[in-house]
C-alpha cells in the first residue's frame, strides 16, 4: 500500500480497521496482580523495568518497555497514568531465561498490558513490549498498513537478542509472543499466518450490520480494496518465535486454511464470549477451525472485547465507559488473575529448555 493514503472517511476507517483501543492503562497502583490479597501475603518477586529505544530502519526508533526478574529494590514508578511497583533498571536475575514479546491492540502502546508483563516477569520471564509506530494512541498515521506491525515485533526481538544489556541471559530458543486484538493478528502473522485483507469487502457485504462494516459505510468507505494494497512480501513469519498466545485477534475471517497452514507452533487462542466488536464465529472460532493443529482454546463467559485490558480505575471508567464497562457479574480483576496465570503456564509448557 502506498504510504500516503487519502480518503474522505480515512479517520473513522483507521479507527475501525485496527479495532482501535482508545483507552489507557488503569490509573491504579500496579504493585500486585489485580484482585490479589494484601496484608500477610508472601512478598511478590521483584520486577525490574526499563524503557528502551529500538532501531527501526530509516524511521525513528521504536519505544519499548522491558520487565524482568531482578534482585533490585522495587518502588512506585509512574507509567502512562498508573503506578507500577518495579525496580527501575535493576540488575537482571537469572540466566538462560525465556523471552515473551507483547503486541498491543490498535491505538495502544507498550504499556497497555503492564499487568500481564509484571505477572510474566514474576514467573521468570523477560518480557518486552513495543509501541507499534503508526498505530499508537497518539499516532495512527500508518494504521492502514498492518503488515508493519509484525516487522516491528521482529525488530524488538532483534534488539533483545543483540543490543539489550541483558541479551546474554536470554535463551534464543525460548521465545514466545502474546498479542491482543491487532496484536493477536500480529502474532498470528509472526507464527506463519498469511491473511487476505481482500476478504474484508465480502465480509462486510454479508455482514453489513457488524461494527466494522457499519462504521466503514458511515465513513463513506465502500471498498477496502481501494485503499489497502499490501506489498508482495507483506507477511513474513519469524521462526524464532516458538509459541504464541492470541487474545481476541482482529481480522480472524481474513485467514483461511491455506493462510494458516504454516502455523505449526503451539497456539493459545482466547475469545471473549460477549465480544460485540468481533462477533462470533467470524474471528476466534474461524481461526480455531482453520489452524492445522488444534490450539489451546479458551472462551471467557461474559467477557467483552476490552476485558483483556487491565481493570480500569474510576477515573478511567468515567473517561472511557465503553472500554471499561463490563457485563453484570463479570469481574475483570479476577479474570486477569486467571488470564495471567494461564499465559505463564502456557509459555512455561511451550518454551521448555
Amino acid at each position: 500500500m502506498r504510504a500516503s493514503v487519502r480518503h474522505p472517511g480515512a479517520i473513522v476507517f483507521v479507527a475501525l480497521l485496527s479495532c482501535v483501543l482508545i483507552c489507557g492503562p488503569s490509573a491504579v497502583r500496579a504493585g500486585a496482580p489485580a484482585g490479589s490479597a494484601t496484608g500477610d501475603a508472601a512478598p511478590l518477586p521483584s520486577v525490574g523495568f526499563e524503557v528502551v529505544h529500538v532501531t527501526n530502519g530509516s524511521e525513528p526508533a521504536l519505544l519499548a518497555g522491558i520487565w524482568y526478574p531482578t534482585s533490585g529494590e522495587p518502588r512506585d514508578v509512574p507509567l502512562e497514568g498508573i503506578s507500577q511497583r518495579v525496580a527501575p533498571s535493576g540488575p537482571l536475575q537469572g540466566s538462560a531465561l525465556p523471552l515473551v514479546v507483547i503486541s498491543h491492540g490498535g491505538g495502544g502502546s507498550y504499556a497497555r498490558h503492564y499487568d500481564t508483563a509484571l505477572a510474566l516477569a514474576r514467573a521468570g520471564f523477560i518480557v518486552a513490549a513495543v509501541s507499534h509506530a503508526g498505530d499508537t494512541y497518539d499516532d495512527q498515521s500508518k494504521v492502514l498498513m498492518p503488515w508493519r506491525r509484525p516487522a516491528q515485533l521482529s525488530r524488538l526481538i532483534d534488539f533483545m537478542l543483540k543490543d539489550w544489556r541483558g541479551h546474554a541471559d536470554i535463551d534464543p530458543q525460548r521465545i514466545g509472543a502474546f498479542g491482543f486484538s491487532n496484536g493477536g493478528f500480529t502474532v498470528l502473522v509472526e507464527a506463519g499466518g498469511i491473511p487476505d485483507l481482500g476478504r474484508i469487502d465480502p465480509y462486510c457485504a454479508a455482514n453489513h450490520k457488524h461494527d466494522l462494516c457499519t462504521a466503514l459505510a458511515n465513513a463513506g468507505v465502500h471498498s477496502v480494496a481501494d485503499v489497502v494494497h499490501p506489498p508482495r512480501d507483506a507477511w513474513k513469519a519469524d521462526p524464532r518465535i516458538r509459541a504464541i498466545a492470541a487474545a481476541a485477534p482482529a481480522f480472524g475471517f481474513a485467514f483461511d486454511k491455506a493462510g494458516l497452514a504454516s502455523v505449526r507452533i503451539p497456539v493459545l487462542l482466547w475469545r471473549a464470549a460477549a465480544d460485540r466488536h468481533q462477533p462470533d464465529p467470524w474471528y476466534e472460532e474461524h481461526i480455531r477451525s482453520m489452524l492445522p493443529q488444534p490450539p489451546d482454546y479458551r472462551v471467557e463467559p461474559l467477557a467483552g472485547h476490552y476485558a483483556f485490558l487491565p481493570p480500569c480505575s474510576a477515573r478511567r471508567l468515567a473517561a472511557a465507559p465503553d472500554i471499561c464497562t463490563d457485563a453484570p457479574g463479570f469481574d475483570r480483576a479476577a479474570f486477569h488473575q486467571r488470564l495471567n496465570a494461564a499465559l505463564a503456564a502456557f509459555f512455561k509448557a511451550s518454551l521448555q529448555p
